[in-house]
């Protein structure tokens, strides 16, 4: 019951953040459920929790998509999906950790280093394997399809509303290849289903506050907030791999 109340509670409050920022949140959920339940059980639970809430985000901002940048990281996802398929691949709680903990470095790359645009439809390919394919070793992906917009011209409606489509996919695939873990014994002592569509209503709810706070910040404040909240969140889960490392 703690375990159930703990996991709807950071599904609202997590969404919160994922709805203002279009990312971190999810980050923050991974990093809880791998510290409730066991790795491949949480990337699974996190991909239908997430796949909802992205959803949600969707239908709640669909009207600002750019639909022209997800048809080619669509192309990529899926390319992705059926590699890490061929893959045999065994997630861990240090494994999860450490993604979680490395992936927010890639918000402060020099822009010049990497100068990606979710327009050029090389850039959206790429980036839509190499994000799936994290969204399946680590369970989230944010940082890396937040770099697609770092050269684009989209404010911040558009970029959190296409960004909730290339989430979307990504959990889509957790729940492909994990999914099959949550018709489990493992699963229903870890959290009963009524626990699972609570936080899923949760999440949702928690897209729609931070849907409105999103309208009332700037586009300045939305591009230079998101940065440091992934970093620290990134430090604390990056001190936990280490930890696991080293016990």
């Amino acid at each position: 019951m703690q375990a159930s109340a703990l996991i709807v509670i950071a599904a609202f409050l997590t969404s919160i953040v994922s709805g203002v920022f279009g990312m971190a949140g999810g980050i923050i959920f991974m990093g809880v459920l791998t510290w409730l339940l066991p790795a491949a059980l949480a990337l699974a639970l996190h991909g239908v929790i997430q796949f909802a809430s992205n959803l949600w985000r969707f239908l709640i901002h669909r009207r600002h998509v750019v639909w022209s940048v997800l048809i080619w990281f669509g192309l990529g996802s899926v390319a992705s999906l059926g590699f890490f398929s061929l893959v045999l691949f065994a997630p861990t709680k240090f494994l999860v950790f450490l993604g979680l903990g490395l992936t927010p470095i890639l918000v402060w790359l020099p822009e010049r280093w990497l100068r990606l645009d979710a327009s050029n439809r090389w850039h959206a390919i790429g980036g839509g394997f190499v994000s799936n394919g994290l969204s399946l070793v680590s369970g989230v992906s944010g940082p890396v399809t937040d770099l697609l917009f770092v050269n684009t011209t989209l404010n911040r409606h558009q970029v959190v509303a296409t960004k909730a489509v290339m989430q979307a996919m990504g959990h889509a695939s957790k729940i492909l290849v994990y999914g099959g873990l949550l018709l489990g014994a493992a699963a229903r002592e870890a959290i009963a289903l009524p626990a699972t569509l609570i936080a899923v209503a949760a999440s949702m709810a928690g897209i729609m506050v931070g849907g409105y706070i999103l309208h009332r910040i700037s586009d300045a404040q939305f591009r230079s907030s998101r940065r440091w909240i992934v970093t620290i969140v990134g430090a604390a889960f990056l001190f936990q791999a280490i930890r696991i490392a080293l016990a």
